[in-house]
């Protein structure tokens, strides 16, 4: 017994158990197949005598090809090379190993399945017992192999049999949910038996590979996977702690065609020439469309809607000739009509009815109130305003926070606009504008559109009430800042082009790369 005082014996008997666990899974799923054809109440029992037996027939043959691997007297000669009995054992058996992980490599990468199909009959629970033993007894080929080609002792071989035995019978439904939810470890240990494959076979025609060698290069392809699961373990962990709906936006996108982009041009001035994208590939708009329909929902309405200070609105305190003239500056086709102010609203009209009741001489306040307008609280989330639009037919709803004050009004256009992208009206200049080395960004524009636009998922956090890029440089300065002043969001460097002491109107922003970028993913 002075051999099991050596490291190697135990370092072989823990990896050669590892094998004959994995080894035996398709005989576990064999077996559950066929056990199934019987009664609930018999289909433990049988399994347990089918495995049994299975266990005496394994440990038989496994005597038996070991004896033969003794054998060494030279049979035959084929040029300078001579086989003897246990050279050919070890042919045959390297080559079947070879076979056998082949084929589980192609069929799992392939991802074929056993077929699970049965009979609606019960069977015979002898037949099924029997077709157990002589199931296993195939199968165990390969892990019987396998013994021989790892150790030299039959008595390890037999204690790894009989463990790996033990462990299949004990805990065989986890074993089968373990190995169907870490297919790597199933791939990793077929890997394994190529190599022992590969040493048999080379054993077979005189070369002898110390085992040491198989044992370090299992050993760290074991510690390896063990980084990887560890590794794939804190990113589900990770994963888990974002919003489903995130989620769900960033495996779609990743889906669609690799990383993000950010060459999209949104200055309609300078219209680039179109890139070329490869059939069947995705744009970059149907990107930046998709992630907005996939975001909309955790959106405010303050990153949709006008603001305030961009609404045009008609006084109907004012004289006929002026409201013409206020209607008549604006391209708009929608006015609110108040009284004195923006919170005093009347209702709503369009502008060619309007200039046709003014040159009637009509009351301007009559006929707004005979279209109210729809008011919303600043609460409301957009997947629920979309309802409402509906009902104002093809008209805008008004914002207004808990105080009744006027926050900005929402159109249907709006709602476009935070999922294809901004359509400037023709009055106004787009919201980011490309200058060569940065972005000229104004800002009311909304952080979502300068996410989408800068390919980041970071400007935007649920939980400060910061909508637009102004608020995003006052929250990160402390105040509001002055022209000049050069902000660091790493990876972003924003530079106030335009503000007063009241708000920040124009920005500009450069995206720093870090001197190691590459193109990952």
């Amino acid at each position: 017994m002075e051999f099991l005082m050596d490291p190697s014996i135990w370092i072989g008997l823990l990896t050669l158990v590892v094998l004959e666990i994995v080894l035996g899974i398709d005989n576990l799923v064999f077996i559950a197949i066929l056990a199934d054809k019987l009664p609930p109440k018999q289909r433990d029992k049988a399994r347990l005598i089918g495995l049994s037996l299975a266990l005496v027939m394994r440990l038989a043959l496994l005597s038996v090809i070991s004896w033969m691997v003794t054998l060494t007297r030279p049979l035959f000669s084929i040029w300078e090379y001579s086989f003897s009995g246990r050279d050919l054992i070890m042919l045959l058996g390297g080559i079947f190993l070879l076979f056998k992980a082949t084929t589980e490599l192609h069929e799992r990468l392939e991802n074929r399945q056993h077929d699970e199909g049965h009979g609606k009959g019960y069977a015979s629970f002898w037949v099924v017992v029997l077709q157990i033993v002589v199931l296993d007894a195939v199968f165990s080929l390969d892990a019987v192999i396998t013994a021989v080609g790892m150790v030299n002792h039959l008595p390890v071989m037999m204690a790894a049999v009989v463990i790996a035995m033990a462990v299949m019978l004990l805990a065989s439904k986890p074993l089968t949910r373990f190995v169907n939810q870490h297919p790597t470890v199933v791939v990793l240990c077929l890997s394994f038996l190529l190599m022992i494959g590969l040493s048999l076979v080379a054993e077979g025609f005189g070369f002898h590979i110390p085992k040491g060698y198989l044992y370090a290069a299992i050993g760290f392809s074991i510690v390896i996977e063990l980084f990887n699961q560890i590794a794939r373990r804190n990113f589900i962990r990770h994963q888990s702690t974002l919003p489903l709906r995130a989620r769900t936006a960033d495996a779609i996108l990743r889906l669609m065609g690799g990383r993000k982009q950010v060459n999209v041009s949104h200055d309609a001035d300078s219209p680039s020439s179109p890139v070329p994208v490869p059939e069947g590939a995705f744009a970059e708009e149907e990107r930046y469309m998709i992630n907005g329909v996939l975001t909309l929902a955790s959106r405010s309405l303050r990153s949709i809607m006008t603001p305030r200070g961009e609404i045009s609105w008609v006084d109907a305190s004012l004289s006929a000739a002026e409201v013409r003239e206020q209607l008549l500056s604006s391209p708009h086709s929608l006015f609110p009509v108040c009284r004195g102010e923006l919170d005093e609203i009347i209702g709503i009209v369009r502008a060619k009815e309007m200039l046709v009741a003014l040159e009637a001489g009509e009351d301007v306040a009559a006929i707004a109130s005979a279209s109210p307008a729809i008011v919303v609280p600043e609460t409301l989330d957009p997947i629920n305003l979309l309802g409402v639009l509906r009902r104002a037919r093809g008209s805008f709803v008004i914002v207004t926070n808990e105080f009744g004050v006027v926050q900005g009004l929402v159109t249907p256009l709006d709602v476009l606009e935070a999922i294809a992208g901004e359509f400037p009206d023709a009055d106004e200049t787009p919201e980011i504008v490309t200058d060569g080395n940065g972005w000229l960004v104004k800002g009311s524009t909304d952080l979502h559109a300068l996410q989408q636009m800068l390919g980041m998922d970071t400007l935007v956090d649920d939980d400060q009430e910061v909508a637009t890029v102004a608020g995003l440089t006052i929250a990160v300065n402390g105040q509001i800042p002055q022209v000049g002043d050069v902000i660091a969001l790493p990876p972003l460097r924003i530079t106030i082009v335009e503000a007063n002491d009241y708000r920040i109107d124009l920005v500009h922003i450069v995206k720093e790369q870090p001197h190691h970028d590459d193109e990952e993913e």
